[in-house]
């Protein structure tokens, strides 16, 4: 009867010991967000979602104009998380007024990788240890950890559903499911879609080839649905109209990513070096001591022990998965001088070292299928010490990522903006913005006025995008040179950035508050007011 209770035990366990590991508890409290505002792109996630949650004519368009005002800017580009930010609208007046969604998120996404590693390797292995080790190494691999800054990219767990239900002889054909699957990716990172979609047109490939003439219109239109729901998909999500960026290749896989952590990294059994500048976080793809040697190891065994049945099925239809690597691969690889047309068409993955994920988890899931050709105690007493292995190398990196997050105990909204004067500020302005325009120059500083704009109903003239409007770049340049001339609006707040152009007529009237050089409406009356006052 206990034994009932192991598999959904260990199912929610592995994943919160993991979380727990990788994140300081207090960011799974909700009504906690100070610790994601540190200029990091988490910061960025959260602060889409509020404006989002905020933005009362918002509705379901998942668009919020509370940023990048007037234009706007789509959920998406914020580097929030499109499903999660729709799922909670209805309820964000019952929310925490300063809520965050991205603590819960990483856990559900880990529940749901632990999930799906063990639905694909339950019916393989030898024996319950051997299972739940197995089950660890593939679960958790290093490229996920490092996406820990980054957090709708922890959503490794779509690869792994997709490989499953690829694999799956009862349901690979059902388009329900892979429909499903789809427009969650979608809905969660365009990275995500285009590998899940990989996966299914190597399955709809399979249909073609393998099944009868008679359902070859059938399948037909079954491609005809899902590019119809992508596109769709893409309109919903505000795709379109943004600048291309140029950089495919710029963040690419090194060819000795493998077992190469970085030059940043901090592995305890492999040392790092930096194969060239850019690439050693989106081209990351160490496996860990423990996975190198658990391939070595599965190269042992399969050279002395013939495969199970369960794995030689699950070998022949993994084959018709390899044009489908081979090409994501090579993208992932790829650092050719390419003509601009084309690097526009490849803007949508111009972090293209991430496009391999998929190519590592087939890798290690056939290690650990090949390691279970052994008896159930020897593929335990193997899987068990790579796992151990695996920790002790991986236990640097872990102390790293949980450090970041370490602020999240001290449950303190703003770091960079105390002085009171802020609300104030922004209350007696119709709307704040940054110049230059570009907010990367102190990224920090713009999520937490941004945050307090938010709070006050006021729109904020610029965003940090993963992709920028050219109607919003055109008005930016713009309000920069507006500047220059000394033609500002009077009801706006100007946040002065390193770089901005000033007039020697405006000078008068810059004020510094936590050190920020600012322009504001009453802000002289606002220094009367709280002359005295104690800074929290």
């Amino acid at each position: 009867m206990a034994l009932r209770f192991v598999t959904p035990v260990l199912l929610l366990t592995l994943p919160l010991l993991l979380f727990v590991s990788l994140f300081h508890p207090a960011t799974l409290d909700i009504g906690n967000a100070g610790w994601l505002l540190d200029g990091s792109d988490a910061g960025e996630n959260a602060l889409g979602a509020h404006a989002y949650w905020h933005d009362h004519a918002a509705g379901a368009s998942l668009r919020t104009t509370l940023l990048n005002a007037p234009e706007g800017v789509p959920v998406l580009f914020t580097d929030s998380n499109p499903l999660v930010t729709l799922v909670a609208k209805p309820f964000a007046a019952w929310l925490p007024a300063d809520a965050q969604l991205v603590g819960p998120f990483i856990l559900l996404s880990l529940i749901l990788q632990t999930l799906f590693t063990w639905l694909l390797l339950r019916r393989h292995a030898p024996g319950r240890i051997a299972l739940w080790a197995g089950v660890v190494l593939l679960a958790f691999p290093p490229t996920l950890m490092n996406r820990a800054g980054h957090v709708n990219l922890m959503a490794h767990w779509t690869i792994l559903a997709a490989l499953y239900l690829f694999l799956d002889t009862r349901r690979h054909a059902r388009w329900p499911w892979w429909a499903a699957l789809i427009a969650v990716s979608a809905l969660t990172h365009s990275y995500l879609l285009i590998l899940v979609g990989a996966i299914w047109a190597s399955a709809i490939l399979s249909q073609w080839v393998d099944g009868r003439p008679g359902r070859r219109p059938a399948i037909l239109a079954q491609v005809a649905g899902m590019l119809a729901l992508g596109g769709m998909l893409a309109w919903w999500l505000g795709v379109g109209g943004q600048a291309a960026t140029g950089y495919f290749g710029r963040f690419s896989m090194p060819l000795d990513a493998l077992w190469n952590p970085g030059a940043e990294a901090s592995t305890r059994l492999i040392r790092g070096h930096e194969a060239s500048p850019g690439r050693g976080f989106e081209g990351f793809q160490y496996l860990g001591a423990g996975g190198l040697l658990l391939v070595a190891a599965a190269l042992g065994v399969a050279r002395y022990r013939p495969s199970r049945e369960g794995e030689r099925v699950a070998g022949e239809r993994l084959r018709v998965l390899v044009p489908a690597l081979v090409a994501l691969a090579v993208l992932a690889i790829a650092r050719l001088p390419l003509p601009p047309a084309l690097l526009t068409w490849l803007d949508p993955v111009r972090a293209s070292g991430r496009l391999f994920w998929p190519v590592g988890y087939v890798l290690i899931l056939m290690a650990v299928l090949a390691v279970f050709r052994l008896s159930a105690h020897r593929a335990a007493a193997m899987l068990l010490a790579v796992v151990a292995i695996q920790a002790i190398d991986l236990s640097g990196m872990v102390a790293a990522i949980r450090a970041r997050s370490q602020a999240a105990s001290a449950y303190r909204l703003y770091t960079r903006t105390t002085d009171p004067r802020w609300d104030q500020l922004i209350a007696r302005s119709r709307a704040v913005v940054f110049l230059p325009g570009d907010v990367t120059r102190d990224l920090e500083l713009f999520q937490e006025v941004a945050w307090r704009a938010i709070d006050a109903g006021r729109p904020v003239a610029n965003v940090y995008a993963a992709r920028n409007s050219r109607v919003s770049l055109h008005r930016l340049a713009a309000e920069e040179a507006a500047l220059a001339r000394a033609s500002i609006d009077r009801n706006r707040l100007y946040i002065l950035l390193p770089g901005a152009r000033i007039p020697a007529s405006l000078v008068s009237r810059i004020e510094r508050v936590d050190g920020v050089d600012l322009i504001a409406p009453g802000l002289a009356a606002a220094r009367a007011q709280n002359a005295g006052a104690v800074v929290r």
